[in-house]
Parts: C-alpha cells; sequence; structure tokens
C-alpha cells in the first residue's frame, strides 16, 4: 500500500526557516514524480511544488525565490526546504504523486506567527 508520511513541521516566526520531509513507500520511488500540497484553513488544497523523476522541478509562484524542493530517490524521501516563511504559508503541507491524487498522508502542520 502506498504510505506518504510527512514531518517537519512546526512553530515558525515570520521571515523564519523550516524544512519538510516526506517519507514514501508501497511504489517505485524513483519512477514517480514527486509534488507539496498544502491546505490552509478554509481553503482548497493547493500545489506548492513539483520535481519529476527526470528533476524537472517548478513552483508556484506565491513560493518562487522562497522554497525549494528536492529529493533522494536512496531515501525514498522528497523535502521542502521553506525560506523566509510568511503568515500565509500557514497551512497543513502534504507531499503526493501529482498523478495519483487519491491517497493522502496526514500531512504536516507549519504555523508562522510571531
Amino acid at each position: 500500500q502506498v504510505q506518504l508520511v510527512e514531518s517537519g513541521g512546526g512553530l515558525v516566526q515570520p521571515g523564519g526557516s523550516l524544512t519538510l520531509s516526506c517519507a514514501a513507500s508501497g511504489f517505485t520511488f524513483s519512477v514517480y514524480g514527486m509534488g507539496w500540497y498544502r491546505q490552509a484553513p478554509g481553503k482548497q488544497r493547493e500545489s506548492v511544488a513539483n520535481m519529476t523523476r527526470a528533476n524537472k522541478i517548478t513552483y508556484a509562484d506565491f513560493v518562487k525565490g522562497r522554497f525549494a524542493i528536492s529529493r533522494d530517490n536512496a531515501k525514498n524521501t522528497v523535502y521542502l526546504q521553506m525560506n523566509s516563511l510568511k503568515f500565509d504559508d500557514t497551512a497543513v503541507y502534504y507531499c503526493n504523486r501529482p498523478l495519483n491524487l487519491v491517497n493522502w498522508g496526514q500531512g504536516t502542520q507549519v504555523t508562522v506567527s510571531s
């Protein structure tokens, strides 16, 4: 079964940094693109960043220049380095395969507050 376990969230001040991790299992990780998504209270889930199996990276406009996605196929893990965090970045962050948005992990809460 596909398992996606996000971690690394927490409380951080505006302008701070945080690194999220997503440990995946139940599929051949290196064959699939992976993405990060987030959902803030009262809002729909939105795409944050994506990295294909060929390492092509795309970002949502609202995180360009601040966030960086990376992956380690040997560890079946995708990361999201978040810098210059803003109040609007507060959300639950999830990872998933962009073409298989059916099963979701628990996500990890990121709260940006002073």
